[in-house]
């Protein structure tokens, strides 16, 4: 039981049932969450053996309702299988036309030339084949990538025209980006869904069963009460249950939506634009770089470096290049950039076939949805005892003559008693035990873990931030630590250079060229005009310039413009030769172009200490160039070191010539080619200014208070990084060296003293993304929840490895956002600070439902249990159990769920995945309430004639009159209880009230129908309209609940929580009887 009862929020730093604020992994939770098929910690790896072995632990009554938000194993099979088909598919594709050109080229047949229409010359299907079935052979038939461009109306450099008659053309002529999706559940499915709950069903056959002998021994029009009162409240807990599921489905349908919505650079009408990948049409010309997804099929143009990863579609990783240009949609670029024309899109596609397909959602399951199955399955079955136990004792008591009806006589009298009214009494019997089973297995459980994550999901995405799995919303309140990239999260990625050092001195301002020699002003204009990854777009009337690009890059491409670049006329005066695209591990990237001269200028650029030490020589204030001697070396690194002091980013850009007959002429050793990277020309030394965000220093004091340490990772010098986290507050200006480490050293040491270096770590400098990695796996292995932030391609695997990927969505790749859980859209830490309180208000508000469900679980079953075997008769009937059921079940978990979060979430240390769900705060209060309730309702149920002045009435009016105040005080103590599960550990449960709308409604909705249900609806619920009197009397006991809630808050509860205490028990005595086993087997050996 103790393994079923995890993890809590309700902690503060020096509560008294606080207890650590991370679990300790002891031996008896090891082999607790081994034994406990419901203790799963992450679902985000989860074998699938584990995940069906929870399925089948669980008590349910209602399967399809209950498992819809987890993943369907049975469908992710055949996900696997689909994939499986078309990878088998695309290759087969391949051979055939291996096979076929290898025909044409003994037959010497030629492909024909393709058909003109009316707008183009290509029908879709003659482009999609030519991509489709890689035929190079029809592609040199059509002219190669110029003809095809020609023919599809492109300029390759300035794409199509892009406006809207011409879009629409396209779209007429080859189809959207859009592909057929299956249709969501519609809501009568979700009627379907909830009608198949065993209990309903139960509860269907025995009001039919009443219906129907009801009308024959009483007549149509008073024998139907009975069975159409409980058919009636059955079918408003269908609808009411399909009317929230649906609702839910949804707004998961909405966030999907988002999901898939990509969005990207093309070039139009010469100018680089974003657009989602829904508005791309064929004919478009689309950079890619490292890490993009390929968004539709198509023939490379040109790239550098430039390699594909197909394995989503084929399994295999193949390098592009003007023999193999063919891209398939759906592919992501592994290495180097590139551009490519768009021949295919949406349904044409191999991908859209394949999306198509596999559109519907297979769920996924979170650790807290998991657990409370595993807390539904043993309230769940201590109910059906519950049930079984009152089923038998009011059987026996009814067949043994022990029962009354109203007017006081004997119900059952063997022999006398016509079999049509036996039957109709244990069929009254057997509704009430299945109506305790419905009020005592909480199905809803599990379903207000969707609940919740749907309505904070929603209010995620207007924090900036989409979740991509649902198990991160909850993990994500589990964090202890926050592993940050700086540029750009921490920073406002708003890039200009301040200072830079040329001529061998420091340029003052840095966008001065009257001192700078012509031929360095021209060198380094060429430098940052080639190796660049960026674009400048200059309008046809000379206006605005426009700079595109990463924001490193669009800093150095504004200075050079302003030393007067020209960026077309530099790009095309020259050829580039070879590329080495920029490199994370290498921290420089370099390009080899060729002049009109036939001359070749090798241009690095890169860290800068880095580029530096590459460095022989650097050109002087006249324009030559000087040897790099040890004193200028010095002057250099100084600069460096001021420069990253006052939190500069540090650049170096650097060129060299290069004899023309050594670079390679074929193709194969070109591509093979290192660039040359020593004996270097220092041009410059720029410092780029990226100011940090305004609110991330009081985003970071926020992640303090709350025990979750902020972490800075970054590609930066640690000079740089340390002056940005003094900045931040991530850093105190005492804090000691320890907590300082570059990336080299740290991934120098053996896995044992990373572990114990990964504590003390705040600052990591010049890191590889292999080396947060290295930190991830490291913190993890101490116990952490890691959360790490990546928007590179490299950052896949930290971002995989931890447990909360937090992936960038402006600046962040298609690959680290595939491999994330959420991603941060508008690339903040502030944002990221909001979705840990998120994930805390998702775990607090489940235990607030747990509370309140809970409560009244244990009430309601204790008051028909006492009842039942003392006297054989229950207070509650089927149709107010089936109410309460409504409130406790839908209406409650509406209510408490969708509970906005509150900065006290913030003021307490992370949530350990391992620490009881039900924690000793919420035993107290539960036992508070439960106790409280159960005794005023029994006290009433046996001796309220007496209280209530109603023995002069008779029996019959005075028990429906008692057990309507039963009915109608415990339907309100559940409304004032409900305050109080809001706040279980405050003592104002009223705070934050007036801007929950929907908890104010629900509230005064349920009130209402109670009114409703006992004034008017008395037939049906058994109840007699109550005076005002006795109205006041319920408001009474239901108002006690306040005041005892909050004595009962100043009550200390131990520090060790209970199910820990009976779980060491339990081991203790398991251990101690097999010790025993184990002393009496030895002695047996020995005799």
């Amino acid at each position: 039981m103790s393994s079923i009862f995890k993890g809590s929020p309700y902690r503060r730093p020096n509560d008294l049932e606080a207890g650590s604020s991370r679990s300790a992994h002891s031996d008896d939770e090891d082999h607790e969450s081994f034994a406990d098929p419901f203790d799963i910690t992450s679902t985000k790896n989860a074998p699938i053996d584990r995940l069906r072995r929870w399925r089948q632990a669980a008590l349910v009554l209602n399967a399809s309702r209950r498992f819809r938000y987890t993943l369907d194993l049975k469908k992710e099979e055949e996900k696997k299988q689909i994939l499986r088909k078309i990878r088998a598919h695309a290759q087969a594709i391949r051979a055939a036309y291996l096979f076929k050109q290898a025909g044409e080229q003994v037959n010497g047949t030629t492909t024909p030339h393709p058909t003109p229409g009316s707008d183009f010359a290509f029908g879709p299907e003659q482009l999609a084949s030519v991509t489709r079935d890689h035929n190079f052979n029809a592609l040199q038939e059509y002219g190669g990538v110029n003809g095809l461009a020609e023919s599809l109306k492109t300029n390759l450099e300035k794409g199509i025209p892009g406006d809207d008659s011409d879009l629409l053309k396209r779209r007429n002529a080859f189809g959207s980006n859009t592909y057929p999706r299956k249709k969501g559940r519609s809501f009568w499915r979700f009627v379907w869904e909830a009608c198949q709950d065993l209990t309903l069903m139960i509860l269907v056959v025995a009001a039919v069963a009443s219906l129907a002998l009801g009308i024959k021994t009483e007549g149509p029009k008073e024998g139907w009460y009975d069975g159409g009162s409980i058919a009636f409240a059955v079918f408003l807990v269908i609808i009411v249950t399909a009317i929230s599921d649906y609702r839910q489905s949804l707004q998961f349908q909405k966030l999907d939506e988002e999901k898939r919505n990509i969005h990207l650079e093309v070039v139009r009408g010469g100018r680089r634009v974003e657009i989602s990948i829904y508005d791309i049409v064929v004919g478009d010309v689309v950079p890619l770089n490292i890490g993009d997804q390929v968004p539709a099929d198509g023939i490379l143009i040109s790239g550098h470096s430039f390699a594909i990863d197909e394995s989503s579609m084929t399994g295999e990783s193949d390098i592009k290049d003007a023999k193999q240009p063919f891209l398939m949609s759906g592919c992501k670029v592994a290495d180097g950039s590139g551009t490519m024309l768009v021949t295919g899109v949406g349904i044409n596609t191999e991908w859209g076939l394949l999306m198509a397909n596999l559109s519907e959602d297979t769920g996924e399951e979170t650790p807290l949805q998991v657990r409370l199955n595993g807390v539904a399955t043993f309230i769940g079955f201590v109910g059906l005892s519950v049930a079984f136990a009152v089923l038998v004792v009011l059987l026996v008591r009814y067949f043994t003559g022990h029962t009354e009806d109203s007017n006081g006589r004997q119900q059952f009298v063997a022999g006398k008693t016509s079999v049509g009214n036996a039957i109709d009494g244990a069929i009254k019997i057997v509704t009430v035990a299945v109506t305790i089973v419905v009020v005592a297995v909480p199905e809803g459980l599990p379903l207000a873990v969707t609940l919740t994550l749907a309505y904070s999901m929603k209010k995620m995405m207007a924090d900036k931030a989409l979740v991509r799995r649902l198990s991160a919303c909850e993990t994500m309140g589990s964090a202890t630590t926050i592993c940050s990239d700086k540029t750009g999260t921490l920073t406002l990625n708003q890039m200009t250079v301040v200072e830079a050092y040329a001529g061998g001195r420091k340029n003052d301002p840095p966008e001065s060229r009257s001192e700078l020699p012509d031929t360095l002003v021209s060198l380094l204009i060429e430098g940052i005009a080639v190796n660049a990854n960026g674009s400048v777009f200059t309008s046809e009337g000379g206006g605005d310039v426009e700079v595109s690009g990463s924001p490193t890059e669009k800093a150095i491409l504004i200075w050079g413009i302003k030393l007067g670049m020209d960026f077309d006329a530099v790009r095309s005066g020259s050829s580039i030769v070879h590329v080495f695209p920029f490199n994370s591990e290498k921290k420089r990237g370099g390009v080899a172009i060729r002049l009109p001269d036939s001359k070749v200028h090798i241009h690095w650029k890169g860290a800068a200490e880095i580029v530096l030490a590459a460095c022989t020589w650097y050109l002087d204030t006249n324009g030559e160039a000087v040897a790099m001697d040890e004193e200028k070396v010095a002057f250099f690194e100084k600069a460096i070191e001021t420069m990253a002091a006052g939190s500069l980013r540090c650049v170096a850009i650097a060129y060299r010539s290069y004899e023309s007959e050594k670079v390679p002429t074929n193709e194969e050793e070109l591509a093979k080619w290192a660039l040359p990277e020593d004996d270097l020309v220092l041009l410059a030394i720029v410092g780029i200014k990226d100011p940090c965000r305004p609110s991330v220093k009081d985003s970071v004091q926020l992640c303090q208070k709350a025990g979750v340490k902020v972490r800075m990772v970054t590609g930066d010098n640690l000079k740089t990084a340390r002056a940005i986290a003094l900045e931040c507050g991530i850093l105190s200006s005492d804090a000691p060296e320890s907590s300082l480490i570059e990336g080299k050293v740290f991934r120098s040491l053996s896995d044992s003293e990373r572990e114990e270096v990964a504590e003390k770590i705040s600052v990591m400098g010049r890191s590889s993304p292999n080396d947060k990695l290295l930190l991830v796996q490291a913190l993890r292995r101490k116990g952490h929840v890691v959360a790490v932030t990546g928007d590179g391609t490299n950052d896949a695997p930290a971002l995989h490895e931890a447990d909360i990927g937090l992936a960038m969505g402006i600046q962040g790749t298609e690959v680290a956002k595939e491999s994330s859980d959420i991603i941060i859209l508008d690339d903040n830490f502030a944002s990221v600070v909001k979705v840990v309180r998120w994930g805390r208000s998702v775990y607090a508000n489940i235990q607030k439902f747990i509370q309140f469900q809970l409560t009244v679980n244990v009430a309601a079953l204790v008051i028909n249990v006492v009842a039942a075997v003392s006297s054989g008769d229950v207070p509650l009937n089927a149709v107010q159990l089936l109410w309460v059921n409504l409130i406790m079940d839908t209406l409650g978990a509406l209510a408490l769920a969708t509970e906005p979060p509150t900065d006290h979430l913030m003021h307490r240390p992370p949530v350990g995945r391992r620490e009881p769900l039900i924690t000793n705060i919420m035993w107290r209060n539960l036992l508070i309430q439960a106790i409280y309730q159960v005794t005023v309702l029994l006290v009433l149920n046996f001796d309220g004639k007496k209280i209530l002045n109603l023995e002069h009435e008779s029996k019959e009016h005075a028990n429906r009159v008692k057990n309507t105040l039963i009915f109608n005080a415990f339907v309100l103590s559940q409304i004032f209880n409900e305050f109080n599960a809001r706040k279980p550990d405050e003592v104002n449960i009223f705070r934050g009230l007036s801007k929950n709308y929907l908890f104010i409604g629900i509230v005064a909705i349920t009130i209402i129908l109670q009114a409703i249900i006992v004034e008017f609806l008395g037939k049906f619920a058994k109840t007699e309209k109550l005076s005002w009197q006795l109205w006041l009397v319920s408001i009474g006991i239901g108002f006690i609940s306040w005041p005892l809630a909050t004595l009962g808050k100043f009550i200390p509860v131990p520090e060790t929580p209970v199910s820990r205490v009976f779980s060491r028990m339990f081991y203790r005595r398991r251990n101690q009887s097999s010790q025993k086993h184990e002393d009496s087997n030895a002695t047996s050996i020995r005799n």
